[in-house]
This record gives C-alpha cells, structure tokens and sequence, in this order.
C-alpha cells in the first residue's frame, strides 16, 4: 500500500501547506533530503492549542498536537519531494516540547509524531528522533516538528 492509500485509509489527507510566519521556507530539498522548518499543530490557519507539559496541557494533548503537528511536516515535505509518495524514508524527527520544568515525559508527547509517520509510511516512517524539553515555543505552541525525509532521485 502507498502512503497516499495508508494515509486516507486513516481517514487523514495532507492539509495544504502552513504559510511561514517569518522569514524562511516550509521545506527545502538538497539533493535526495528533505529538510522541514519546525511545524507547529496549525489546521485551517488556527493553532490547536496553545501552553506547556506538565502545566495545564496534559501528555495525551501534547500527543494529538504532535500528531497534527508531524502531518503538517509531512505536508511540507511532500510540497518540495514531488507528492507523498516520493519520500522512501523518514531519517530523523525532532519534537520540541514546551515544558513545565518539572515535566519529563517529552518522548510520551513525541511518539504522537512518531506514531504517524509509522502508520503512514510503514517502517519507512521509522526514524531516529529526539525529544527536548523548551521553556517556549513560537505563538506558545505546547508542540513543534520538524524532519529529514530522504526522497526519490
């Protein structure tokens, strides 16, 4: 099954791609990578939610705006790969967490993330990740993603 088949059968379709806030580009492809600015969890040009882990956004929250958050870098790969179908592997996602200092469960928040580049793009959507804790995020996002896909030649 392609990604494209796996993605609407989760019942998902690639948003449109999030327009910068500031002074950079939503992708960039060198060669056969695909580099993602940070995306934030934005639908129809509104943030999902807005505060820090452990401090009145819970792990569960955190998760679904990873989620939407990885579909948007998704998007924004695709955008500049050549469509979904183009990117063979995801090779390393970074989530950054805003966090109460206290909190310490950002790779629960991560696997949101995670979770769906799997179940779109199967073991190709297996990466290396990292998962750190921030004091803020731009527009006190709780989530940002961001990517390396490698793509087809």
């Amino acid at each position: 099954m392609s990604a494209a088949e796996r993605l609407a059968a989760l019942g998902l379709t690639l948003p449109p791609v999030v327009p910068p806030v500031a002074a950079y580009v939503p992708a960039v492809r060198t060669g056969n990578y695909v580099y993602t600015s940070g995306q934030l969890p934005i639908v129809d040009g509104t943030l999902q939610g807005t505060g820090k882990l452990g401090d009145g956004v819970s792990v569960e929250d955190g998760a679904k705006l990873a989620r939407i958050a990885a579909l948007n870098a998704l998007a924004a790969a695709s955008s500049v790969a050549g469509g979904l179908d183009a990117i063979t592997r995801i090779v390393k996602v970074t989530c950054f967490i805003a966090s109460a200092p206290a909190f310490t469960s950002q790779a629960q928040v991560a696997n949101g993330a995670s979770e769906l580049l799997i179940e779109v793009l199967g073991e190709a959507g297996r990466h290396a990740r990292s998962a750190v804790g921030m004091a803020v995020l731009p527009l006190d996002s709780p989530v940002e993603v961001e990517l390396v896909a490698e793509v087809t030649a």
